[in-house]
């Protein structure tokens, strides 16, 4: 039997990128077999049980093994970035993984293991077992096309990105602060910022890397890496652009009991193309006070909206990587907020299945922080995108959304990141009632139909894969 492993690091958007990766391979080449390695980390990375229960039921193809669990040492939670704990995480890993791969090994050929970014420190494991390691690239080719000029820009600076008030030209992509490159890698001093030079060093050194984008989508950026113009001192390796691939089904009615999540049903009851969604996923938490603002402009705006309310970060730092509880409405937001948009807003606590809302006829307009998965589900639903970041690379994918793709209008926010009422009313108007707003939506549903292309026969995407199949029988 031939066999696939894939090594998602944790983090509920990468996981299921990875297993939609998963069931894309098996759709196509149901010859294989699918083995996904879990990690279990200290640290809340969302609640991801009721999505693999559910795919475990309905792909037996597929098998999840999880991971001895793995303690990190207590400097780790020092750091003010999630991503330095993933990366120790997965360093740390190592032993259980080269147990985990000689295990399958036992009762088929392993012709790949794929690995998210964070995996790095794998690719020595999978050298010493002969397995050829590919790694799959959870966002957009323009953010890879960074990462891959990342040690060229490296070597040309002494300075820090924060420190840096110019713009950075990287080949395939616009002018990008240095200031807007992901949160991580803003400091050289800071340990994520080694940790994502490593990674960067190393991804031309796989035997290829995995993209969740198409090529209609990122065009210049595709090009770009696939001319070699981002690799300055390696050989690029070869790309396949294999996706959108989302959740189609949503991400679980999950949360709470079955039946259908009274957040749809809601929605079921408004005008076409008339709500406004607000969603900042798994991890994107406000302060109150911003919590309030984003309220007070809703109110203000007067238009249809549904909100997903989070409660704030704890202030507590051992707390700082555990979920939070769930928020308290009332004492969170504007005295009487609910009362008053009761009738034209609808605000939902923690979670709601994204996918199937932005799918929803009644919604119009995206407000996202624009994790690449969320930008992926809003392009494939067809819904223009208001682009406020909070962490990771999400500032690099605004620029990307608003200045390359123009499927986004951008939050301007202060040097703390603050957004007033104001600016909240503002772009809520913009994106709902302007011209602008309405030549956003004819580029993203044109873009809606160049998705639904590069996934059909003969597409881009289902070419890219079997590009890529071929490559792991080659061998």
């Amino acid at each position: 039997m031939e066999s696939v492993v894939l090594y998602p690091s944790p983090g509920m958007g990468h996981l299921i990128s990875m297993v939609e990766l998963g069931k894309l391979i098996l759709k196509h080449h149901p010859s294989f077999s699918i083995t996904i390695l879990i990690v279990t980390p200290p640290y809340n990375t969302g609640y991801t049980a009721p999505y693999l229960s559910r795919v475990s039921s309905t792909f037996p193809s597929i098998s999840f093994l999880h991971l001895p669990t793995i303690s990190l040492p207590l400097d780790c939670f020092h750091s003010p970035h999630l991503e330095t704990l993933v990366f120790e995480l997965l360093r740390l890993n190592n032993p259980n993984l080269h147990q985990a791969l000689l295990s399958i090994s036992d009762h088929s050929t392993v012709r790949a293991l794929i690995i998210n970014a964070f995996c790095t420190a794998a690719l020595p494991v999978a050298a010493q077992l002969n397995i050829p390691s590919y790694y799959f690239f959870t966002s957009g080719a323009a953010c890879l096309a960074s990462f891959l000029y990342f040690p060229f820009i490296h070597n040309q600076t002494t300075k820090s990105f924060k420190d840096l008030n110019i713009h950075l030209h990287i080949p395939g992509i616009p002018p990008v602060l240095a200031s807007d490159m992901p949160k991580p890698m803003l400091d050289r001093e800071d340990k994520a910022y080694e940790f994502f030079l490593d990674m960067s060093v190393h991804l031309p050194r796989s035997a290829g890397i995995i993209i969740n984008t198409f090529e209609a989508l990122e065009p210049r950026a595709v090009k770009a890496i696939s001319d070699g113009l981002c690799v300055v001192d390696d050989l690029t390796p070869p790309i396949f652009c294999i996706g959108p691939l989302i959740a189609a089904d949503g991400r679980s009615y999950g949360g709470g009991g079955g039946g259908v999540p009274e957040c749809l049903t809601w929605l079921d009851s408004q005008p076409k193309h008339s709500v406004l969604f607000l969603c900042f996923g798994s991890l994107g938490l406000f302060s109150e006070e911003q919590l309030k603002e984003i309220a007070i402009g809703l109110e203000r705006s007067g238009k249809r909206f549904m909100w997903v309310v989070r409660s704030p970060p704890s202030g507590d730092p051992s707390r700082r990587f555990l979920p939070p509880a769930d928020p308290d409405l009332n004492s969170l937001l504007p005295d009487g907020f609910l009362d008053r948009t009761r009738a034209r807003g609808f605000v939902v606590k923690t979670w709601a299945p994204q996918v199937a809302v932005l799918n929803h006829e009644s919604v119009g307009w995206f407000v996202t922080h624009c994790g690449w998965n969320s930008v992926l589900e809003a392009v494939c639903a067809g819904v223009p995108m208001a682009a406020w970041p909070l962490y990771a690379e999400q500032r690099f994918n605004r620029v990307v959304m608003v200045e390359e793709m123009k499927l986004a209008l951008s939050m301007e926010e202060s040097e703390e990141g603050f957004v007033t009422a104001t600016v909240v009313e503002k772009r809520v108007r913009e994106l709902m009632e302007s011209e602008k707003g309405n030549g956003l939506r004819v580029r993203v549903m044109a873009m809606k139909e160049a998705a639904e292309a590069a996934m059909s026969d003969g597409g881009s995407s289902r070419t890219a894969l079997t590009e890529l199949v071929k490559s792991w029988r080659l061998g």
